[in-house]
């Protein structure tokens, strides 16, 4: 099988992860995956590092860009299918659909409705399959309008790393600048209002009071970054929290924290958990969205319910007291990602989805 996968997204976030992912997985499968995306951005790079062949679209007007390059590419090259990741490549799929008649996937990876008769539920109306990352944004298409026969759920998936080793923890700990005596709690996301960091900063000095040691990390970058670095000196943290920045090998992240927090308001899925939680990391998440689906409260993490700062300074409170506890969860949430949301489960459900798809 040949699918064509199309991705248009400029930045680096969880969706071109989940794409690369895929791509590296059905090749290595054997399927001969090859990519639409815009030159020089994140996913092409990392694409073309691993061998993927990549077609490539300027930064500007790349919708149009690209349907006219998928034109040129359905006319001219054997695909089984096309996979439009995101709703720019959604879009440029539709404007380039009269001039093929193959199977058309698309990604739905965000929750809020689809306006009846509008432009965008009609790109998702021409696809003839919506994967959606979780039943959360599933029952969105559908209330949307969509068709429940039309959607699918295919749970994304993350690399389960081997566990770092004491040296490994002391190297990336290093990196961030934290003491041995220090106990370091972080979040990976971009920063936006919905993400919730602002209810961790807040947090922050409520879980001090038992645990003066806890310093914060705070991994990714957007447009939230000046308004959260105010909080911190409003709340006089600015030694307590760590602003990292986009970090290229997040795996140092990963490595370097004793707790991992997810404060996202309402997330689809949200894929930095996914992969705390394979790192055998304990969790504390916002009972909301998605997250439900992954983490179960008290087995594989800890639920709060509510991006309430109190809430989440008790929950983390509490997992720094019992470090028991702690461990055990980080254990279990582990396992669950290895026996049902590990990459290799996301890719084999989508190939089936292909090829339902492509037997019709």
């Amino acid at each position: 099988m040949i699918p064509l996968y199309v991705d248009l997204e400029r930045e680096w976030r969880g969706g071109q992860n989940q794409a690369l992912l895929t791509l590296r997985e059905l090749r290595a499968r054997g399927h001969a995956a090859e990519l639409v995306a815009v030159g020089e951005c994140p996913l092409a790079r990392r694409a073309q590092a691993e061998g993927i062949p990549v077609h490539a679209v300027g930064p500007q007007a790349r919708r149009l860009q690209a349907a006219l390059l998928l034109r040129r590419l359905l006319t001219q090259r054997r695909f089984d299918l096309l996979h439009a990741n995101e709703p720019h490549a959604l879009t440029a799929a539709w404007l380039a659909r009269a001039h093929h008649r193959l199977p058309l996937v698309a990604s739905r990876r965000v929750a809020y409705a689809l306006q009846r008769n509008s432009l965008a539920l009609a790109r998702y109306r021409a696809a003839r399959r919506i994967l959606t990352i979780s039943r959360f944004v599933a029952e969105s298409v559908v209330a949307s309008g969509l068709p429940a026969s039309q959607v699918e759920i295919v749970y994304e998936g993350v690399e389960v790393p081997p566990l770092p080793s004491e040296e490994a923890q002391c190297v990336a700990r290093r990196r961030w600048g934290v003491g041995e005596d220090e106990t370091l709690v972080g979040c990976v996301g971009y920063l936006l209002p919905e993400k919730g960091q602002r209810f961790l900063i807040r947090a922050l000095p409520a879980v001090r009071e038992h645990f003066p040691n806890c310093r914060l990390l705070l991994a990714g970058h957007g447009p939230c970054r000046a308004r959260l670095g105010n909080l911190v000196r409003d709340l006089q943290l600015e030694s307590a929290v760590h602003f990292a920045g986009f970090v290229e090998d997040v795996a140092q992240v990963y490595a370097a924290l004793d707790l991992f927090v997810f404060p996202s308001l309402a997330e689809p899925l949200g894929t930095s958990l996914v992969a705390a939680m394979a790192y055998g990391l304990p969790v504390v998440a916002v009972n909301s969205g998605g997250v439900p689906e992954y983490v179960t409260h008290g087995q594989t993490g800890l639920l709060v319910s509510a991006a309430n700062p109190n809430a989440i300074a008790a929950a983390v409170t509490g997992l720094l007291r019992d470090p028991e506890q702690a461990h055990r969860l980080g254990g279990a949430a582990r396992e669950t990602i290895e026996q049902r949301f590990a990459a290799g489960h996301m890719v084999e459900n989508t190939l089936r989805a292909y090829e339902r798809l492509c037997a019709v």
